[in-house]
């Protein structure tokens, strides 16, 4: 009894001095958070959780709860590296192509501010309705390349898609043509080695992307890079929504039917799109790859198109800016398409004083989820800015993916970006605005396709429902900051 009762007091002693050390640790964060989080109330969240929580909270903080991405920017702005002197050349000769629409919209120049880039003149654009389309369209450009091909996608996947990419890779890097391919570590978890192993031996130099390279990235998983861009010689890109995967084609076990829209870019607007993939290649490499930055200055169209690279490397929360700019600056419509809606507070906001003002939103979102979370916080968002005008559309053909977006009649979007936080503050995205009357015509009949393709919601949707689920509508509404 005496033996029993001296181990029992040993180990508590043991538990005593663990619970001292977590909560000393959870102290030690917390005034980390403090100086760290973008918002107060996430600031606040985890400074109570770290400090009556300690346990789950801290390793959760360390992993999930960073905001900021250390090192990006010192990377970026390194002059030895000689990447800010590669940006200001392949900006030094842009003025003859530089859209002279800054100078008579203040909304562009506020954009072309975030974007640290001007909206070129001179573009086609071509816009890509699911899948089939896009990858078609990537494979005829990837076959014509003669100087170099630049690939980067969030998440690529060892089925046939990803081998007929790989494949093309393969012929074009034996023909002598430079081929460059940077995939996100995390979004393309299941890419067995073998698969990098074909590119590398076939002359094509493929990486990951390193979101948690550096000492103070080591246990971050948070952060990814969510492009997918596919640039050839300097003058073409496509970018957009889909990724590397046979879902996108429609081949879905889980879904019939994957709609997905994609953008292909031919003129100067690729020079920002190219600069873009340059930062990202030197931040996973730490080198410099020659490219061509006089290519895309010859005109070809009369397209004028913005790019907007975004992410948590930025003086500025780009993404979340640029949405709230979008929405604050429609006088007629927005019309928008995410399969992932949980803004924060201030895209809300904005939604609900744009449908006060009598704006047409309209919020165009998936029926079938593949992501429990999202799909029941989206219900929360309905119920909020409901009220105010604001229309939700759920998409019922299949699984929408695409992140599209249509502003009065004078501007569309297309991009890689999410309506959720996220997008807003954790990945590496990119956004292509264009300003074409053809073009806003043609994306108008995409959404009023969508549109037919999908159900209102209706205003007591989520009053019928019963308690449970409306608890877990509640409950998913409070991971927003996370998902």
């Amino acid at each position: 009894m005496i033996t029993k009762t001296k181990e029992f007091i040993r180990k508590s002693k043991y538990f005593t001095l663990l619970f001292l050390i977590l909560h000393i640790i959870g102290f030690v964060s917390s005034i980390d958070a403090i100086m760290a989080t973008r918002t107060s109330q996430g600031a606040i969240a985890w400074v109570v959780s770290l400090n009556t929580f300690p346990l789950v909270a801290v390793p959760s903080y360390w992993v999930l709860g960073r905001s900021e991405f250390k090192g990006y920017v010192t990377a970026r702005q390194a002059n030895e590296s000689g990447l800010a002197d590669i940006s200001g050349k392949a900006k030094k000769n842009i003025a003859p192509v530089r859209s002279q629409i800054a100078d008579q919209y203040p909304a562009v120049r506020a954009a072309e501010l975030l974007a640290d880039i001007p909206m070129f003149r001179g573009n086609s654009a071509t816009l890509l309705v699911d899948g089939k389309e896009t990858f078609a369209s990537i494979f005829s450009g990837i076959d014509k390349a003669q100087d170099y091909i630049l690939v980067q996608f969030y998440i690529v996947k060892d089925d046939d898609l990803g081998r007929e990419l790989k494949r093309r890779l393969i012929e074009k890097s034996r023909e002598g043509v430079r081929v460059y391919f940077l995939y996100d570590e995390v979004g393309s978890y299941s890419l067995p080695e073998s698969y990098i192993s074909d590119l590398t031996i076939n002359g094509v130099e493929a990486v990951n992307f390193h979101s948690r390279k550096g000492p103070s990235n080591r246990f971050q998983i948070n952060f990814r890079n969510h492009r997918k861009i596919v640039i050839v010689d300097g003058h073409t890109c496509w970018l957009g929504g889909n990724n590397v995967g046979d879902e996108y084609l429609g081949r879905s076990e889980k879904f019939d039917y994957w709609r997905d829209t994609h953008l292909k870019i031919s003129g100067p607007a690729t020079l920002a799109t190219q600069l873009s993939f340059l930062e990202d290649w030197h931040w996973a490499t730490d080198r410099i790859i020659e490219l061509d930055w006089n290519a895309a200055l010859t005109m070809r169209g009369d397209k004028h198109v913005l790019i907007i690279p975004s992410g948590p490397a930025d003086n500025f929360e780009t993404a979340g800016l640029m949405f709230a700019h979008a929405i604050n600056s429609a006088k007629k419509r927005i019309w928008i398409a995410s399969p992932y809606f949980v803004p924060d507070e201030s895209i809300i906001k904005a939604l609900q004083i744009a449908g006060l003002r009598g704006v047409d939103v309209r919020i165009l979102i998936p029926d079938e989820p593949d992501h429990l979370l999202v799909y029941l916080a989206a219900y929360s968002y309905f119920k909020q800015a409901g009220k105010s005008g604001v229309k939700f559309y759920r998409y019922t053909k299949g699984f929408m993916h695409q992140k599209t977006m249509l502003i009065d009649d004078s501007v569309s979007a297309v991009g890689t970006a999410n309506f959720d936080n996220r997008s807003f503050r954790l990945n590496f995205e990119i956004t292509a605005f264009v300003i074409d009357n053809n073009f806003i015509t043609q994306a108008e009949q995409m959404f009023l396709n969508d549109f037919n393709d999908s159900r209102p919601m209706q205003s007591d949707e989520l009053q019928s429902k019963p308690f449970w689920f409306k608890f877990l509508v509640r409950s998913a509404r409070l991971t927003a900051p996370i998902l």
